[in-house]
């Protein structure tokens, strides 16, 4: 009896350590191939850096109350986690299992216990005198929390230097990140490979894109457009990138760097004229000075010689951590459909990689899958993704929160993947978010059957817009259910604001009820009748009601007699403020269509005075807000020159991007600004033009000649405008609260009489048809 009950004993035991090693394997899949993508920066140096940190946001004194400790056996393998007690001193002791763990922890306590608020927009940190008792410990959900789109260092980096990127690598870590693009100075590289090859500088310069416009140029979609870059260019991008780099590292995050596509200059032809090469097919219109340089054909021997040669320099230069990026076929259609040519694509990629780095790991955009979801079937993107061994590619589900792919494609065919929102286009301004989408699927995602899923990730093509839903998506990152909503919008208006307030949270509740609620699958893209060129046929639409938003703007602004010193109350006063006059601009657009078409042409000279009257009052609210000014971008993209010729072509750049984003117009208004100085000096003028020429038609009786209305916007205005070098101010200007309340107090008269938008155009003595 007792032989049999220990043998019983002995099995219960044997079956339950099975049954824990095949849970760790279930829950920890990749470690075997992802295990070695984290910090090899020592202890120290990892702890100083949070410490670092700590003080560059709280100041030398109140800094020294964080006591910041790693310790990398504090949680699972592979998951970060931080643990945050309160000692007998009164100080608050962060133990982390990597600098990026220590510093999240930092930036946890602060906000959830501290009412502290850190964003891209700015800070409110007002601490009790008595910092408040905790005892909590976090641990990830994943092993990563990824960072930045290929477009973010056009949209928003362009112009960085250390001291913008100091804060950005501050915020990562503050927000957890641990895995983040590191861009900067390939092209610096690439010069010197192609002199090593004999390329000439000329045949360099029509390839390498200006400084705003190298994400592309990158991926092949466009080739020498707003360069030629300066050796100053390289020199500086190269002492920067290791200035980024050493920091990254030292606290812990993991620089994701680049490597080679397939794309290379047409100059390659004459090096190399028995190499197989395709010329890429025009990529939105852009003519041939511009577009389509060489795809290498994948199986050419020439392909794996120059991505191992980049990729050497490369790390000769910056040193590795073994995960690389690049994208071969980013809204470039692949010229053949044979599953071996895709397979071949995918194989001699990695394998350039592999060659030069036997631990690479490919980070790899699925926005291929999205964008052109029709080639890209399932045994097409099966045997791309399958021609990498399993583990060795990590895919980033580019836009999860309103095109998810892991789904559809049997999550990556067993690749690891991160679930990634996107949510922004071209850096556009325009308050949007998906928080209920957000706050389910992230979970579903994980859980699914087979989910390969390894992280969460912010991937948006520009930033400094609708922080809220940013920081809703970073917190999925360690909650293990989905939020309240009503009460995370409650709490996120308290700590950004510093202080509970009714008005604001009453505020913030209904907008994370409307305009952050959105669950369609239509594209925001930003474009909005303000921004758009000027025609007959603009289609403007919103998920939400526009009479509540308006209802909204005005219990908002009554938030200003307990919050209006608060910075980042001001900063959203001008943002609601914007967005609201954009919602009207919409609905007099529909009035001046109709009064145009049923010819009266009294009524219409109203409805297009009010819309002019209402870009002036959008130019004054913005030049109130230090966040809303071209003349910041426009100095920024100059300070980077050290003569004339660069600080013309770097003011270029910086101003074709937002405006016709290429010589003629090819992607117009796609990275559009609601700017104080753009508003004035380019959506205006446009809308005055055509608004004029409607009239002239209406009075003399005249067929509207659009081709010739659209000639002289371009030669009169927008074209200009890129050239142009006139000096904006990057100052505010105006009280912000007392320029809002003038303008809700033109255009909104309360509920009393009536918040729609008719009953305001009236009260403004404007005609409706």
């Amino acid at each position: 009896m007792g032989i049999t009950t220990s043998w019983f004993r002995l099995f219960i035991i044997i079956f339950g350590l099975l049954v824990l090693s095949c849970q760790c394997r279930n829950l920890d899949m990749f470690q075997d191939t992802l295990g070695h993508i984290k910090s090899r920066t020592s202890p120290e140096i990892q702890a100083k850096a949070a410490k670092d940190v700590a003080e560059r946001l709280l100041g030398k004194e109140i800094s020294k109350m964080f006591i910041m400790m790693l310790d990398t056996d504090l949680g699972p393998v592979g998951k970060d986690t931080f643990k945050i007690t309160k000692n007998p001193l009164g100080e608050i002791e962060i133990r982390g299992t990597s600098g990026v763990a220590i510093t999240w922890g930092l930036h946890h306590y602060l906000k959830n216990y501290c009412n502290v608020h850190i964003s891209w927009d700015g800070t409110q940190i007002a601490l009790p005198n008595t910092l408040p008792e905790v005892y909590i410990k976090v641990i990830s959900n994943d092993r990563f929390r990824y960072y930045q789109n290929v477009c973010t260092v056009g949209y928003s980096s362009a112009w960085w230097q250390w001291q913008q990127w100091e804060r950005n690598i501050d915020w990562m870590a503050l927000n957890g990140i641990n895995l983040a693009l590191a861009f900067t100075a390939q092209e610096a590289i690439w010069q010197r490979l192609y002199q090593e090859l004999n390329l000439t500088k000329e045949e360099i310069d029509e390839h390498l894109g200006g400084p705003a416009f190298l994400p592309w140029a990158r991926m092949g979609n466009i080739r020498g457009f707003g360069g030629p870059l300066s050796s100053n260019w390289h020199n500086h991008t190269i002492r920067l990138q290791h200035q980024i780099l050493r920091r990254m590292r030292d606290l812990g995050i993991v620089p994701v760097l680049p490597a080679f596509a397939g794309h290379v200059p047409r100059g390659f032809a004459r090096l190399f004229p028995n190499a197989n090469m395709t010329k890429i097919d025009p990529w939105n219109k852009f003519e041939d000075k511009y577009c389509c340089p060489y795809l290498l054909e994948p199986t050419d021997p020439l392909f794996r010689m120059i991505g191992e040669r980049f990729l050497r320099m490369y790390i000769d230069e910056f040193g590795t951590d073994h995960i690389y990026n690049c994208d071969t076929f980013n809204e470039n259609e692949p010229s053949n459909n044979e599953l071996i040519y895709l397979r071949n694509v995918g194989y001699s990629v990695f394998s350039a990689m592999n060659a030069v780095d036997s631990k690479a790991i490919w980070l790899m955009q699925a926005w291929l899958f999205v964008h052109d979801i029709t080639f890209w079937t399932k045994s097409r993107v099966r045997a791309f993704l399958t021609s990498v061994p399993t583990g060795r590619m990590l895919v980033l589900d580019l836009q999860s929160e309103q095109f998810p792919q892991y789904g559809r494609l049997k999550s990556y065919y067993g690749q690891p993947f991160i679930w990634c929102m996107l949510h922004n286009f071209g850096g556009t301004l325009g308050m949007f978010g998906s928080a209920q989408i957000i706050n389910q699927r992230t979970f579903e995602g994980r859980n699914m059957n087979g989910s390969t899923m390894v992280g969460t990730g912010l991937t948006p093509e520009g930033i400094n817009q609708n922080y809220v839903i940013y920081e809703l998506m970073n917190e999925m990152a360690y909650r293990h259910a989905p939020v309240d909503l009503d009460n995370w919008f409650e709490s996120y208006a308290t700590r950004r604001y510093g202080a509970w307030n009714e008005y604001a949270v009453a505020a913030w509740r209904h907008l994370g009820r409307t305009v952050y609620n959105f669950i369609g699958t239509q594209k925001i893209r930003g474009h909005y009748v303000i921004t758009r060129r000027p025609s007959l046929n603009i289609s403007s639409w919103i998920w939400y009601d526009r009479k509540n938003f308006y209802s909204m703007w005005n219990v908002f602004l009554k938030a200003r007699y307990g919050r209006g010193n608060n910075t980042l109350y001001r900063h959203d006063v001008v943002d609601i403020t914007r967005q609201a006059l954009q919602l009207m601009a919409d609905d007099i657009y529909v009035t001046i269509l109709d009064c145009y078409n049923k010819k009266n042409i009294t009524a219409f000279r109203s409805s297009a005075n009010a819309l002019l009257e209402l870009f002036d009052d959008l130019e004054s609210i913005l030049a109130s807000g230090s966040n809303f000014l071209l003349g910041t971008w426009l100095a920024q993209a100059k300070d980077m020159a050290v003569d004339e010729e660069e600080r013309r072509s770097y003011e270029y750049n910086a101003r074709n991007q937002i405006t016709l984003w290429g010589p003629n117009g090819e992607i117009r208004d796609y990275a559009n600004k609601q700017w104080s100085g753009v508003m004035a000096d380019y959506f205006k003028p446009r809308w005055e033009l055509f608004l004029k020429a409607l009239e002239k038609s209406l009075v003399q009786r005249t067929e509207l000649n659009l081709t010739e209305i659209n000639d002289r916007i371009f030669h009169e205005i927008e074209q200009p405008f890129t050239f142009s070098t006139k000096v904006y101010p990057i100052e505010t200007k105006g009280d912000t609260i007392d320029i809002a309340m003038k303008i809700i107090s033109k255009w909104f008269k309360g509920e009393s009489a009536s918040s729609s938008l008719s009953s305001s155009l009236k009260s403004s003595s404007i005609k409706t048809c």
